[in-house]
This record gives structure tokens, sequence and C-alpha cells, in this order.
């Protein structure tokens, strides 16, 4: 492939040099063909009722969490993966989720602090 445009370059800058008008030089080249764009989509049907895309569920045999690599349960609730065992929730943006540690959630926090507000 490379080759070929190579040859293509090269025949189309002597009949450059060869010109003495440019008319030769449009026949010899020829108009790029596109081939159909296709999307990442195509055939993907990942919208719900409210088109917001919906996290894939099968994803959690392959997602443990970053920090203690273990196993994650996806809440629906609040559309977070979510590890028990530290007390920490990552969101799922758009169908994907973030499991960068920084923009983890503490529910453990959340949780002891909706208790104490109960209590009293």
């Amino acid at each position: 492939m490379f080759q070929s445009a190579c040859r293509k370059l090269g025949s189309v800058s002597c009949n450059l040099h060869k010109a003495s008008n440019y008319g030769s030089l449009i026949h010899a080249t020829r108009p790029l063909q596109i081939a159909f764009a296709r999307t990442f989509t195509d055939g993907v049907k990942d919208i719900n009722a409210d088109n917001k895309p919906q996290f894939d569920i099968s994803l959690l045999e392959f997602l443990v969490c970053p920090l203690s690599k273990k196993a994650l349960r996806y809440d629906e609730t609040t559309n977070e993966l979510v590890n028990d065992e530290l007390g920490i929730a990552y969101p799922v943006i758009g169908g994907i989720p973030n499991m960068v540690p920084q923009d983890a959630r503490m529910i453990r926090k959340d949780s002891e602090e909706k208790e104490n507000q109960t209590k009293e």
C-alpha cells in the first residue's frame, strides 16, 4: 500500500514537470474514493427510556476495584460501582465506569452520617 502511494506520487510529480499546463495533471490524478464510514455504535442498542446509556452488567465479572482488587457490585439507584469492603463507590458516567481512585466517593462516612441523623 505504501509502495503504491509512493509510485502514484512519483508519477504525479513526473507529470507535473512534463506538463506545460495543468490540464494533464488533472487527468493524471483521480479523486479519492472514500469508503462508507461506520460508527462504533452501529447496531448497538444501549440507550434506555431516559435516553441515557446503561451500564453493561456483564462487565462486572471482569472489573475489580483498582485499590483492593476485589469484586464490585453495581448499584442502579446511584449508578455506581460499589466496593463494600473499602466503602467506596466509583461513578458510572455515560455507561462507562470511572475507575480512578481519586474520583471515587466514600460511602461509609455518608451512611454513618445518615444513621446519626436518623437517630437524632
